[in-house]
């Protein structure tokens, strides 16, 4: 290992809702000197929890968590956490995803399917406060970054309603349907409290203060079609 690292222990916190993965995730890092494994969390509510009370250096977060998604706390978790710096660590391969969770916070992204040679050396690019990105990602979200930039300062609402996520998307459009949260959490399967969750997220977002408030914006920005 580099003297840049000789002197330093990397705390690491990993989620992913998978137990046989974090174990193999823990063995495969403490395999390295000077990196060591200090939390485990399935859900939000423990990866939040384990932040606060850990302050890692590193949180390998999974996007996938069942019946949650990583990227709807990424920055809950980023504030919570203090300093700690965050690398996705996912299966998925879409570059829409990839280019959100950049845009949320995330300094590193590892795909599931590469060597664990990578991972390691994304953890310690990152913790010495580089980005982990492959040459076609880099470009790709450097360009993208730059047409939101430029969005923000054409259409500032058009950069606010960017940032929602597809799930966040759906939510909107149904309280625009008259839902409740109940019906909202029985029409996509999850439950009211992540139904709480992402209007919480979708009101602090768009800047609106209670469920009238983000009707009257969806209607207006077509994010919701009035009930016939």
């Amino acid at each position: 290992m580099s003297d840049s690292f000789s002197n330093h222990v990397i705390r690491v916190l990993i989620v992913d809702d998978h137990a046989v993965v974090r174990t193999g995730l823990r063995m495969l890092i403490e395999t390295r000197p000077g990196l060591v494994v200090v939390g485990e969390a399935g859900n939000r509510a423990d990866a939040l929890a384990a932040a606060a009370r850990q302050h890692p250096g590193i949180i390998l977060l999974d996007l996938d968590l069942g019946a949650e998604n990583g990227l709807d706390f990424l920055p809950e978790l980023l504030s919570t956490a203090g300093e700690s710096r965050v690398i996705v660590l996912t299966g998925l391969r879409d570059t829409e995803v990839h280019h959100r969770a950049v845009h949320l916070g995330a300094m590193g992204l590892v795909l599931k399917e590469q060597a664990a040679e990578v991972l390691l050396k994304a953890i310690e690019k990152v913790y010495a406060g580089e980005t982990w990105l492959d040459r076609t990602m880099t470009a790709s979200v450097l360009a993208q970054l730059a047409r939101a930039r430029e969005a923000r300062a054409a259409d500032p609402e058009a950069a606010k309603i960017a940032t929602l996520t597809e799930r966040e998307r759906e939510v909107v459009a149904l309280v625009g349907e008259g839902l409740k949260n109940r019906q909202i959490a029985e029409r996509l399967s999850i439950s009211e409290t992540t139904v709480r969750h992402h209007l919480t997220s979708i009101f602090s977002k768009l800047e609106v203060s209670d469920r009238l408030e983000l009707l009257i914006y969806a209607y207006r920005h077509d994010l919701a079609t009035l009930p016939r």
